[in-house]
């Protein structure tokens, strides 16, 4: 649930009110419950906000872990018969009948064939194009950045808030990783290393002066523990302002006649993902013996429960193994769901599931990550499976390198 509290001068409440009812007719609603008026001087939501905001809007959207999606929808087609080939660069792809892809894994040259070849190269899309394959189209990518800082929690429930600022724009401030408090994003184009996007000092200003405009506890830079940026790599559709620019995806297929052909992926976003895939896929079947689309209604791995059942998930984690915490019980079941069977098996305490690294985490779970998973280093673990990085001491990262 986010709470969405009208600010002076921005948006009136009968406007955003209005919008928001039209969120919940027009946005096909099933799952999520609907938009409701609250009262801030009596809710806990109002307490951590400044007095002068009575009333909020509540109302609900879905939540998604990025890096665990892009892990379990690599799991999924590892799954159904996929070959997973993480760090590994394409470094050159000659074009005949088909393709042949000179691929460097870590320093080891390889060479793969492909009847097609699908550029879903994110950020990197028009760089690959043009040196990788070597192809004449025009660059159609428009970078624009995304940067977040997090801090010590600033509230002790569960719900985001959706902040007005100034410009027009909103800035989401969001439970992150049990203790802290995430606050993003911007719209800024991006020009330079797309190997290395970082938050400039604007960016972090223009996000706590609007963090600072609605909470009671001030937010300066030595509060922020950590900082990261991501690019998102838009079709160029001509628009003004980076925020105004379509998420839409757009594919391209060039299918020239005699050759193997190549689709480019521009834009695009998590919540349409499997929208573009099945519409990826429809755009170079031909060239496959294809099954109709199917993944509408199959979920990733762990996810084989009711939309509305993570509650029992995580009542029978605690159940069944009585040792884990409330919080272990959670981030457990929020990273693998029912495939947390996988990982605790039948262990009866935590000294069965081996050593305790930073936080819950054990031996187990980090055999898992590696097995399953495709971990290779301490970051591996911290950041993009488990999400315990901004615990860990560099003794942690030290000891799980050499597990």
């Amino acid at each position: 649930r986010f709470m969405l509290p009208p600010a002076p001068g921005l948006r009136s409440a009968l406007k955003l009110r209005l919008g928001l009812f039209l969120y919940d007719r027009l946005g096909n609603r099933k799952a999520l419950p609907p938009t409701r008026t609250a009262d801030l001087t009596h809710h806990p939501v109002g307490v951590p906000l400044q007095r002068s905001y009575r009333l909020g809007f509540e109302y609900a959207d879905c939540r998604v872990d990025d890096a665990r999606l892009v892990v379990l929808n690599a799991m999924d087609a590892a799954e159904r018969g996929a070959v997973i080939r993480t760090r590994t660069r394409c470094v050159r792809a000659e074009r005949g009948s088909e393709w042949e892809l000179v691929l460097n894994a870590r320093g080891r040259r390889e060479v793969a064939t492909a009847r097609v070849l699908v550029n879903a190269a994110g950020p990197w899309v028009d760089q690959v194009s043009e040196h990788v394959l070597r192809l004449a189209a025009q660059p159609h990518a428009r970078l624009i950045k995304g940067s977040h800082f997090v801090v010590r929690r600033l509230f002790d429930h569960d719900r985001g808030y959706t902040l007005q600022a100034r410009d027009g724009r909103v800035v989401f401030a969001l439970p992150f990783a049990q203790d802290f408090t995430l606050i993003g994003t911007t719209d800024e184009p991006f020009v330079g290393d797309v190997n290395a996007p970082a938050p400039s000092p604007g960016e972090l200003t223009y996000l706590i002066e609007v963090v600072n405009q609605y909470f009671r506890h001030k937010v300066s830079i030595d509060d922020v523990v950590w900082t990261f940026s991501g690019i998102r790599s838009l079709y160029d559709d001509g628009a003004g302002k980076p925020e105004d620019v379509t998420r839409d995806y757009h594919l391209m297929l060039d299918d020239k006649r005699r050759v193997a052909p190549v689709l480019t992926i521009y834009g695009g976003k998590i919540t349409t993902a499997r929208k573009l895939a099945e519409a990826a896929l429809d755009r170079i079947g031909k060239y496959f013996q294809m099954h109709p689309p199917w993944t509408q209604d199959v979920p990733l791995p762990g996810g084989d429960f009711a939309v509305d059942d993570f509650t029992v998930q995580v009542t029978r984690a605690r159940n069944k193994w009585p040792f884990l915490s409330a919080d272990a019980a959670l981030r457990l079941v929020q990273a693998y769901g029912t495939r947390i069977d996988r990982i605790l098996g039948e262990a009866a305490s935590f000294d069965d599931l081996g050593p305790r690294f930073v936080g819950d985490l054990t031996g187990a779970e980090l055999r898992y990550l590696m097995s399953r998973e495709w971990a290779q280093t301490a970051d591996d673990v911290l950041w993009s499976r488990a999400k315990l990085g901004l615990l860990a001491s560099g003794q942690d990262r030290e000891d799980i390198a050499r597990f």
